[in-house]
């Protein structure tokens, strides 16, 4: 009858550990679909890019293509893309906005030209602004 108990109890045992080997390897296959969902996406936000460099510059040599931009930014958000805050009014950040020209003498470095948005992904950046700083 030891046996028995002994038995009952050993069995038990390797039940519990087999039902949390098995819960541990459901999570771990759910968070590899997860991660691989991200890169997908990110893969796609990043080959659709230059896409949207050419939709801003005919935004802004053919005025009446606004409310595609207005369409496409909500859009965009709604992916979880954003673009990231540059113009005149904006102090330059070496984090958020690259710098390929700089004019003028000065301490204090603000965006003189958007030369190509940048954009946030999922509240990380995912390219850096390139402007043109002025020193003032």
């Amino acid at each position: 009858m030891k046996k028995d108990v002994e038995k009952i109890t050993e069995l038990t045992n390797d039940l519990q550990r087999t039902r949390a080997d098995f819960e541990n390897f459901r999570k771990q296959v759910e968070a590899q679909k997860e991660n691989e969902k991200k890169a997908v996406k990110l893969a796609t936000v990043y080959k659709v890019l230059p896409l949207l460099d050419d939709i801003d510059r005919a935004v802004n040599t053919y005025t009446e293509l606004e409310p595609l931009k207005k369409s496409l930014e909500k859009s965009l958000k709604d992916l979880g893309l954003a673009k990231i805050p540059a113009d005149e009014t904006v102090e330059f950040n070496p984090d958020l906005h690259e710098a390929v020209m700089a004019e003028g003498e000065g301490e204090k470095e603000v965006i003189a030209e958007v030369l190509r948005p940048g954009y946030y992904y999922e509240s990380e950046i995912l390219r850096p602004t390139m402007v043109k700083v002025k020193r003032v």
